[in-house]
């Protein structure tokens, strides 16, 4: 075997490797989110005990109920993470296409501002979007709320689409518009179709950040 050969394992032992590495990922995926479905149907669950001495529905008979303020919230966080993720890719798909065709300082100085949100200490960004916010009559409210979850979020999106673009070939929008294709058709033909998987990944990320 030569000095620069990448060593293989056997096709029985490679697919089996695999799938025990997959399996720890789920199990470490998963034991978290299973522990808590656990916990909303059981009560008196100490240690040393293994299982819940106690199991009961009333938890979930109180989020089913008319006046629940548990599902309420849940609602509203999931308006408020889904209404983060578009605004923030809708911001940030333009701005990471933007910096990626820039060049020298300038494109340095827009990615440094585009991590800025990202790097800046929590309780330095929380008090300045607060002031910003009581200053325009938002804090307390959705909208304000709102305001303070995509300006995060599209410092995160901004860089994931900085990496999109940067591998991006944009001969194929070129070659269309040579063929007579306006910029409409090019970005309803071309570009989103290439893009929807970044999409996709993107509205995830953004709903998970919020």
């Amino acid at each position: 075997m030569s000095e620069n050969a990448v060593p293989t394992f056997p096709t029985a032992t490679g697919r089996a490797l695999r799938i025990g590495l997959l399996a720890v990922l789920a199990l470490w995926t998963l034991t978290p989110l299973v522990y808590l479905i656990v916990l909303s149907v059981s009560r008196n669950w100490y240690a040393p005990a293994l299982f819940p001495t106690l199991w009961t529905a009333e938890h979930w008979r109180q989020f089913a109920g008319t006046a629940s303020a548990q599902r309420d919230a849940l609602i509203t966080s999931v308006a408020l993470a889904a209404l983060t993720a578009f605004f923030a890719c809708l911001l940030a798909l333009p701005f990471g296409r933007l910096i990626a065709q820039s060049r020298g300082w300038p494109r340095r100085f827009a990615a440094a501002m585009a991590f800025a949100p990202v790097a800046v200490p929590p309780i330095a960004l929380a008090t300045g979007l607060h002031f910003m916010l009581l200053t325009f009559g938002l804090a307390g409210h959705f909208g304000g709320v709102l305001v303070a979850h995509v300006i995060p979020a599209a410092g995160y999106l901004t860089l994931f689409f900085l990496g999109v673009f940067s591998a991006y070939d944009r001969r194929v929008e070129e070659e269309a518009r040579t063929l007579g294709a306006t910029r409409f058709i090019v970005w309803r033909r071309v570009t989103l179709p290439m893009l929807r998987a970044p999409i996709a990944d993107a509205l995830a990320l953004g709903f998970l950040i919020s």
